[in-house]
């Protein structure tokens, strides 16, 4: 799951019908100013500042701020930005108008195993975490589209009468809509509020969290998704991460800070499965990777070179189980040319590398991997017949 910060899940909450307030998100004061000097609401409405980080307990940390004119606003933004928490530097602030309400409710839409629930209470904000046995629920089996009847009853069932059923039904009928077709995994407003001046039903948070990869079926996604690490992605993980938006199969790259054995696997369950062995036997990661589904060796070729840029490494291990239909000689050429591109740029100067692999077209690809050895790389290469983590055993040898 990818998580999406405020500003752009409740872009993608509008898109689908569902009445947001007004909302700018700014990474400087000035650019606040201009802002404020070319929207009439920005110099009318009360305002509400927020850092726009994945950062939990905001209220508490004081990094909200309410009821403010735009210079006090301007005043926050300048507090704000720039502010180290933890490991996260806020580098950009949501400033939004400010809604006068007097009622709050709350509405979630989630993937569960059996499908997915949509979630209602006529209680929001706080007071869901003590009364969750008002948030009542629709389970839908997976691919059902429910009838506008069924979000009606579902709103009955949490305790809205008369002209608040049908808007709260509606509501969640866009909720639903939002996460079905932008590919979510989970939606939450809270609170949801009933807006003083018309009585609309309006979205005053979103929590929004994504199938990444799905990427490549949405491109309006022009947002980048939030670090999930309590710190911003480095330039060579978001180079990755394009990567993977835009290819069949998958790349992963994380770095690791001060690790010195190098994960290049092949598979998910592989690579869960190499980190696993090489902390068991006391080893120190640099990074998480992964590429699976059968990618382009020209995406293989970019991970790789990400792989050999990590500093301090003296082990790289290419493991593998027995691929079903990866080409291994394929996804090897792209390993292959990432190798020889960070030779040639001074790189892996004593770095061994351990390989281990199975496959279509295993035997093609071991023996160019192996024909490395006459281009001087320390390299080590097995086959099926070798136990998997075998070759952790031989890197972390003292």
């Amino acid at each position: 799951m990818a998580k999406v910060l405020e500003g752009p899940g409740m872009g993608l909450m509008k898109k689908w019908g569902i009445t947001v307030p007004h909302y700018v998100v700014v990474t400087s004061v000035d650019e606040l100013t201009r802002l404020g000097q070319a929207n009439e609401w920005l110099k009318k409405s009360k305002l509400v500042v927020k850092a726009h980080e994945a950062l939990g307990s905001r209220f508490k940390l004081g990094l909200v701020k309410v009821n403010l004119d735009l210079p006090a606003a301007e005043a926050a933004t300048k507090e704000m930005i720039g502010r180290l928490v933890g490991s996260i530097t806020v580098s950009q602030v949501i400033v939004s108008e400010m809604i006068p309400h007097k009622e709050e409710y709350y509405c979630a839409v989630k993937s569960t195993r059996e499908g997915t629930d949509v979630l209602v209470a006529n209680c929001g904000g706080i007071e869901v975490e003590s009364n969750w046995d008002r948030v009542k629920r629709l389970a839908l089996e997976v691919g059902q589209q429910p009838a506008a009847e069924a979000f009606e009853r579902l709103a009955k069932d949490a305790g809205f009468t008369g002209s608040l059923v049908k808007k709260m039904a509606d509501f969640a009928g866009k909720m639903f809509a939002c996460f079905d077709n932008e590919d979510a995994q989970y939606l939450e407003v809270n609170p949801v509020v009933l807006r003083e001046q018309d009585s609309e039903l309006i979205a005053l948070d979103a929590v929004t969290l994504l199938d990444g990869d799905a990427k490549f079926r949405h491109p309006d996604w022009n947002f980048a998704f939030a670090a999930e690490f309590g710190r911003a992605y480095s330039r060579h993980e978001m180079e990755v991460m394009a990567v993977d938006s835009k290819i069949k199969g998958s790349v992963k790259f994380i770095e690791i800070p001060g690790g010195d054995t190098a994960m290049l696997p092949a598979g998910g369950g592989a690579s869960v499965y190499y980190s696993d062995a090489v902390v068991a036997r006391g080893g120190k990661l640099a990074n998480y990777a992964e590429y699976s589904g059968d990618p382009p060796d020209w995406a293989v070729e970019v991970l790789t070179d990400k792989v050999c840029s990590l500093p301090g490494i003296k082990n790289i291990i290419v493991g593998g189980a027995i691929a079903n239909f990866t080409d291994v000689k394929k996804t090897f050429g792209g390993i292959i040319n990432g190798f020889r591109k960070a030779q040639s740029e001074g790189k892996l100067k004593g770095v061994k590398i351990w390989v281990r692999r199975g496959g279509p077209r295993e035997k093609e690809g071991l023996d160019a991997m192996r024909a490395l050895k006459n281009e001087g790389f320390d390299i080590n290469v097995f086959d099926r017949n070798t136990p998997l983590t075998d070759i952790v055993d031989m890197a972390l040898q003292k």
